[in-house]
């Protein structure tokens, strides 16, 4: 079973993708609704994976995913993003495996989501 970690400022979208997660078998086994609750609680979960809201990460500061992967060097980053623009671009910099926009159908996020897995848990 997958083992996630989600870290949204926004507690709709956290319940609606762990309800999304639990139907696809996966665990959520923490949760973060600021960054510095997230570097301090991921370690401890040890997720396989990190849906991360890209306006959580603080501008103009040292922060990065780096933080995020030094915690949990093996687990797959997945920035959640509200546009699409350059941030595609600027995630994957910053040091995400995948990206997922939030206005994604469940169908579409799903796919994403048992890829990112896959990657993980080979069949």
């Amino acid at each position: 079973m997958t083992r996630i970690f989600l870290a949204d400022s926004q507690l709709h979208v956290r319940a609606a993708l762990r309800l999304l997660l639990l139907d696809l078998n996966m665990q959520v086994v923490g949760e973060a609704a600021d960054w510095a609750t997230a570097l301090d609680e991921v370690a401890a979960s040890r997720p396989d994976m990190l849906l991360v809201d890209w306006d959580l990460i603080p501008l103009g500061s040292t922060a990065t995913l780096a933080d995020l992967r030094a915690a949990c060097p093996s687990a797959v980053v997945i920035v959640l993003i509200s546009h699409l623009d350059a941030r595609e671009q600027a995630a994957r910099a910053a040091g995400a495996d995948a990206f997922i926009g939030k206005w994604e159908t469940p169908t579409n996020m799903i796919e994403r989501l048992h890829a990112a897995a896959n990657s993980i848990h080979p069949l």
